[in-house]
């Protein structure tokens, strides 16, 4: 992923990390974060639904929110590199003075309550994130039969395929995974296996052709402990 995809993670497993809400118990676990990235500035939008009982006062809320965002915006200022500044807006809809009406707050800490309530497929995909600008599918792989279905297995495992191609061979610099099946054949022969990457300088597809059907290959072949490791949840489904 790029820097921009795990900045937006980042966000949200760290407004989510049980340590941070021992700081901050009002921080609700339904949280969005928007991303937009120009040149080297970084944009990130965040909607943090506010737990109400912890909430005395408007006062006490704008300030829970400024004490938030200041901790939130040096940790992941920490993790930059190729981003020289970071904006961080949470909870842009916000008015002081207008009491309830301008702020976000809720009773269980989840958006549902005023009717914003998501289906299964409208959300992230499988890697957490929805990046306009990538190939995507179109399956929604959560609540899916781990074994058979191969909307919730290729989903996956195009992404583990990716993520080890990209760390295993030295030249590739940016990669995507297709994979496709047809009705009737094994979930470990696809109908299409694709592999599409960039590579750094001068080195050409044929010098890493063979390295790249291996690991393919080899990540096939071993399709049982990946079933495996869906249906005892080691894998997160977003």
């Amino acid at each position: 992923m790029s820097e921009t995809e795990h900045c937006v993670l980042a966000a949200e497993h760290r407004l989510n990390d049980p340590a941070l809400k021992a700081l901050f118990p009002e921080i609700g676990e339904d949280i969005k974060v928007m991303a937009y990235r120009q040149g080297r500035r970084l944009t990130l939008t965040i909607a943090l639904a506010f737990v109400d009982r912890f909430i005395p006062n408007e006062r006490a809320y704008f300030d829970r929110k400024l004490a938030i965002r200041d901790e939130l915006h040096p940790f992941l200022t920490a993790q930059l590199h190729d981003i020289d500044h970071l904006d961080l807006d949470i909870n842009t809809l916000d008015e002081p003075g207008r009491g309830l009406g301008g702020m976000y707050l809720t009773v269980l800490g989840t958006s549902a309550e005023g009717g914003d309530g998501g289906q299964v497929g409208r959300g992230n995909r499988v890697n957490g994130v929805i990046s306009l600008n990538r190939p995507a599918g179109n399956e929604a792989a959560a609540g899916k039969n781990p074994v058979s279905h191969v909307g919730k297995i290729y989903s996956l495992l195009s992404h583990q395929i990716a993520h080890h191609l990209y760390t295993l061979v030295d030249p590739v610099e940016e990669v995507y995974v297709w994979l496709c099946s047809q009705i009737g054949a094994p979930v470990e022969e696809p109908w299409v296996a694709a592999v599409q990457v960039r590579l750094a300088g001068s080195v050409e597809v044929a010098d890493v052709e063979g390295v790249i059907k291996d690991i393919v290959q080899a990540e096939l072949s071993d399709l049982p402990t990946f079933t495996d490791q869906l249906i005892c949840g080691a894998l997160p489904v977003y």
